[in-house]
């Protein structure tokens, strides 16, 4: 088989979808953002929504999420996105408007945000990157930080006596009136993959219909955090995150 034809349209198997910028990314090897990034992209594009899309980028690993994804951007306050992603929505309920955050910025500086945007049943969709840490920071305990999960700021692990427990923020949402549609997913895998990408389909697809607000978490890695290898992040999640965090749909009006 010669070049030209293994780089024949029909012959490609995977590509950057066209709302991905030919940027490299600064994301740690393993890292599970740029997947998620990839998958937003391409749910965007086949929803013909390229020039109706707001994205509120947060303050963390994935602050510069704007150089990687061809849309409108505007960038908010530690926490704040899920209030800046409310006025911009009842600005312009035309447009697909979501927010992308981790653990910290939305589990910690903005639980409030976060729990009354979701409550309002806002027809807006949070995209929650939970991997348990600061990733961004020097990866200090986290809301989401498992019992016994060693730390920067907890060397010996998370301890209940002292840190107390683990912040099921997904589970939270699941109980408020306002939101539509609220799941877990993660993206170690291809069938992961997939199901995580129908999950953010039908979640901007809620906020389109003004069926109220979603939340999606991505159950994810963070190798330098951890200090593993990607490969051992990977198995590390599914042995421990996954039983504290199970996967699936926890809420769905439908």
């Amino acid at each position: 088989m010669t070049i030209e034809e293994i780089i024949k349209p029909e012959n490609l198997v995977a590509g950057r979808p066209a709302l991905m910028n030919a940027t490299p990314m600064h994301y740690c090897p393993g890292c599970s953002h740029g997947v998620v990034h990839k998958l937003i992209a391409e749910v965007i594009e086949e929803m013909g929504m390229e020039e109706k899309t707001i994205g509120i980028s947060p303050v963390g690993c994935a602050v510069f999420i704007y150089n990687y994804l061809d849309i409108d951007w505007q960038e908010a306050a530690h926490g704040r996105a899920p209030a800046v992603a409310t006025g911009i929505k009842r600005l312009w309920p035309d447009c697909l408007v979501f927010t992308y955050q981790g653990d910290g910025d939305l589990a910690c500086i903005g639980t409030a945000e976060t729990i009354h945007a979701l409550n309002r049943g806002e027809n807006i969709t949070i995209v929650f990157i939970n991997n348990a840490i600061y990733g961004m920071t020097g990866g200090q305990m986290a809301p989401t930080t498992l019992t016994g999960m060693k730390t920067s700021t907890c060397p010996y692990g998370r301890d209940t006596e002292l840190h107390r427990y683990p912040l099921k923020i997904t589970e939270l949402a699941a109980q408020l009136e306002g939101t539509a549609y609220v799941t877990r997913q993660s993206v170690q895998s291809v069938p992961a993959i997939r199901k995580a990408k129908k999950a953010i389909r039908k979640a901007f697809e809620n906020s389109m219909a003004g069926k109220g607000s979603n939340l999606v978490e991505i159950v994810s890695t963070c190798s330098s955090g951890w200090k593993m290898t990607p490969e051992a992040s990977n198995r590390w999640m599914e042995e421990q995150m996954f039983p504290y965090y199970p996967l699936g749909d926890l809420k769905d009006k439908e």
